[in-house]
């Protein structure tokens, strides 16, 4: 699981990135594929497709470094809403290709969209939270158990809980990014 990078992190590699430092490449593509592949599988439901979308994603990465802004979020967020955006599109084509309704085309890029926000939620909360959630949700733990578990107080665990039950529900509205196209026009580079 990917984990956070600091800011500093975030800004050098970009840097890299610009200057076509391939070895960047490599280490970001260490650091988030898994990320980015199982955002894509969590959309598309499909690995196959997946693993595509995870190419390109890192393709469009090493083309256009500079679409990354530090000052709007951190490097991890943005490549999931990158890969999220290009799924969702991905999701839109494919569906349109098999004749499907407008309404059940965008039901199950809705779908879609909640199911990838919820995991990124989940894997981008801090550890206790997560932890909490899991024991409560896979255990079919109250708060109590939870707190026992934990080795923490209840009001802790119900603390927890709520937490992290606040962040998950958020996944449920709307991201207020409008649905855009993948590509976007740019200097092209080759590895």
């Amino acid at each position: 699981m990917a984990t956070p990078a600091p800011p500093r992190w975030d800004r050098k590699m970009q840097q890299r990135l610009a200057r076509g430092e391939e070895a960047a490449l490599g280490e970001l593509y260490d650091r988030y594929a898994s990320l980015v592949h199982g955002l894509a599988n969590r959309v598309m439901d499909d690995d196959d497709a997946a693993d595509q979308i995870t190419r390109e994603v890192f393709g469009y990465i090493w083309e256009n470094p500079d679409a990354y802004e530090p000052q709007h979020g951190s490097l991890r967020s943005w490549i999931a809403s990158l890969t999220q955006r290009h799924a969702v599109h991905r999701l839109r084509q494919l569906e349109n290709r098999e004749r499907s309704t407008p309404s059940e085309v965008e039901a199950r890029v809705r779908e879609a969209n909640t199911a990838a926000r919820a995991d990124f939620i989940v894997t981008s909360m801090p550890a206790p939270l997560r932890t909490a959630l899991e024991l409560a949700y896979r255990e079919r733990l109250d708060y109590r158990a939870t707190a026992v578990d934990l080795g923490v107080s209840e009001d802790e665990a119900r603390r927890r809980l709520r937490l992290g039950l606040q962040l998950l529900s958020t996944a449920m509205e709307p991201s207020g990014q409008p649905e855009e196209p993948f590509d976007v026009p740019g200097p092209r580079r080759r590895l």
